[in-house]
């Protein structure tokens, strides 16, 4: 007859929350996974799948009860370690939620707007569009098998344990989101100056013929012109978000071996 003592059955409850912790967080913050459209029950699923799934690979966790304050602590910095993976990735689409607002700022269309559940606001139209573009083009890099590779690598790289995370980690995260704000402001200048351009030729034309009617005749040339450059710059817009995908991933890394 099989019998199971109470220290196997918490070193084996052990062994699946804590890395379970971890997977939760990142499936809850990381873009794909942690949209907000996805129920609840749906993400739960999700990361019992993830977690049974890398189970095998995953380092043996430390003998510690989870009923325990030692236990506890390590659930939690386990799921903070899986929130701040997952915002590593979510901080790339954010860049273009930046450039999208950017942009409809300059073409008039900040009243375009509509609720978003994703985001739990109010969301620009133009940036609505590039970050389901951005999306559609993560799924076809693979980007979220990526993910669950990467999820796999961190607890190679950082293990489950009972010792605090360096605080050096926290910095890369800060910094990497201060360069992906400048990278959504570069990607939306190249429209911006089409658009400052197209304003400058309206205050001329203007001046030199006062019977026009500015409100009349400027909006559908600004929207006509944004639209155009925006249209032109979408072939260029892939290799891009490639690139940024790349830095997220390599940061995630970083991430990881910082909080060593």
């Amino acid at each position: 007859m099989l019998s199971v003592t109470s220290a196997q059955l918490e070193g084996w409850l052990a062994l699946l929350a804590f890395p379970m912790a971890r997977i939760l967080g990142f499936v809850g913050a990381a873009p794909v996974f942690g949209n907000n459209a996805v129920p609840r029950r749906i993400k739960l699923m999700v990361g019992l799948a993830i977690t049974l799934g890398l189970l095998p690979v995953v380092p043996s966790a430390p003998p510690e009860a989870i009923d325990s304050w030692s236990g506890i602590l390590i659930l939690f910095q386990q799921t903070l370690i899986g929130i701040a993976m997952g915002l590593v990735l979510r901080v790339v689409f954010a860049a273009l939620d930046l450039m999208g607002e950017i942009i409809s700022l300059q073409m008039g269309l900040s009243f375009a707007t509509f609720f978003d559940p994703v985001a739990g606001g109010q969301t620009a139209v133009v940036g609505e569009f590039l970050t389901l573009l951005a999306t559609l083009v993560f799924l076809s890099l693979n980007g979220h098998l990526l993910m669950i590779d990467a999820l796999a690598r961190s607890f190679e790289w950082l293990p489950v344990s009972a010792t605090l995370p360096h605080k050096g980690g926290w910095l890369i995260l800060a910094r990497f989101g201060a360069s992906i704000f400048a990278s959504g402001l570069l990607m939306a200048l190249p429209i911006v100056t089409a658009l400052l351009i197209t304003n400058i030729a309206l205050g001329v034309l203007t001046r030199a013929a006062p019977q026009l009617n500015l409100f009349a005749i400027g909006f559908p040339i600004t929207l006509t012109v944004g639209f155009g450059v925006l249209l032109l710059a979408l072939s260029h817009l892939a290799p891009l978000l490639q690139y940024f995908y790349d830095a997220g991933f390599t940061t995630l890394a970083d991430l990881l071996r910082a909080l060593r």
